[in-house]
């Protein structure tokens, strides 16, 4: 009888046992789960860069070589990251038209899904700066007049203070910003596109863009004003001043001496 006794289970190791193989169950979950979960992600991310291989070949090869190394017609993208593709061809400088001292910006041919594809191409031959998400560049809460310091600081010499573009030489320039949306000046200033030079993050810090980014907003948008007037493509306090007083008083005399000369006096004599 003692035997017996002693063999008898305890009431509650059925629940002990369940309990345990629940466990078992959610461990074995939580170790193949996330594996299938890379998994997938990883197949996404294949496809996605053969497909974009194939839109490479057709729109991008004959300029940069058929596998990005670069030509005499154009540079290698080995290294120039997925920030870079989604600037340039987003904005439409990419497939460029023809040669040129720059490519101008035009009407994309591309969709969002393919462009990213091409990223994804061209990301995958080398590490580069990668595209931005919408936190990193989205304006709100930035410190508009710590970014007017940094704007005119830094970029001002090629854009002027308001960000409206200028001449620059041997047949470049510095484009207007006014349209230009907050991801593409944030990719603009992360790659350094043609002309201009690059502020990667350990020189310019991602929130130090974003005040850039909500400077040129408030200057350049509906609810802009100009103060002084007429701010002649904002060229700046100075040289808006000089042009009135050289043109304004010039003016103002030439009125004052035809006046002189068609008075009664004048005819007489």
């Amino acid at each position: 009888m003692k035997k017996l006794s002693a063999r008898r289970r305890h009431p509650l190791a059925a629940v002990v046992v369940l309990l345990l193989a629940l466990a078992a169950t959610g461990g074995l979950y939580a170790a193949f789960a996330p594996a299938g979960k890379a998994q997938a992600d990883e197949s996404a991310q294949s496809l996605a860069i053969e497909e974009g291989k194939k839109l490479y070949a057709v729109g991008c090869a004959s300029c940069h070589g058929s596998g990005g190394q670069g030509s005499s017609d154009g540079p290698s993208l080995v290294g120039v990251g997925s920030a870079a593709v989604d600037f340039q061809v987003s904005t439409g400088r990419m497939p460029a038209q023809q040669p040129g001292a720059q490519v101008p910006k035009k009407k994309n041919i591309y969709t969002q899904a393919q462009i990213d594809q091409l990223a994804a191409y061209i990301a995958s031959l080398g590490a580069g700066p990668i595209t931005p998400t919408e936190k990193q560049y989205d304006p709100a809460g930035a410190d508009i007049a710590r970014g007017g310091e940094l704007f005119r600081n830094n970029c001002a010499q090629c854009h002027n203070f308001t960000g409206e573009g200028g001449a620059l030489t041997h047949g470049k320039y510095a484009p207007n910003l006014a349209d230009v949306s907050p991801k593409h000046v944030y990719e603009a200033m992360l790659t350094g596109p043609q002309n201009m030079p690059s502020f990667p993050d350990s020189t310019m810090p991602e929130q130090q863009k974003r005040d850039i980014i909500a400077y040129l907003e408030t200057v350049n948008g509906e609810k802009a004003e100009s103060p002084g007037g007429l701010k002649l493509g904002g060229l700046g306090p100075v040289s808006e001043g000089l042009f009135g007083w050289i043109f304004g008083l010039g003016s103002l005399i030439a009125v004052a001496v035809w006046v002189a000369a068609h008075t009664a006096k004048a005819k007489k004599s």
